[in-house]
């Protein structure tokens, strides 16, 4: 049976996901360390790393390899294309169904 929390949080994912990578230039790891830190939820690589190479096929964010040690990370952020589609995602979010999120959080558990 699906777990109603995870398929809840799974929706949510990749609007983090550009959230965050507007804040400032992120490597994948630290995408999943934030992303557990956020939802509670553990974000599996074989559902980020598929996201972010399309995010970066379609122009979305640009990834930079970058030496840390002896170790290359590839950190990505938003180009402006990113940034606009970030922008139409708060939009959706800041419509009537804010509302009822807000509502939603605010529950306290008694009906």
């Amino acid at each position: 049976m699906v777990d109603v929390v995870d398929a809840f949080i799974c929706g949510l994912e990749r609007p983090l996901i550009l959230w965050l990578l507007q804040e400032k230039p992120r490597h994948g790891y630290e995408l999943l360390k934030e992303l557990k830190r956020l939802t509670g939820q553990k974000l599996k690589p074989s559902t980020l790393y598929p996201f972010l190479y399309w995010l970066e096929d379609e122009g979305f964010v640009v990834g930079e390899w970058v030496r840390r040690g002896r170790r290359e990370l590839k950190y990505y952020s938003l180009t402006e294309k990113g940034r606009v589609l970030l922008l139409k995602v708060r939009e959706l979010f800041n419509k009537p169904i804010r509302e009822v999120i807000a509502d939603l959080l605010s529950a306290t558990g008694k009906e």
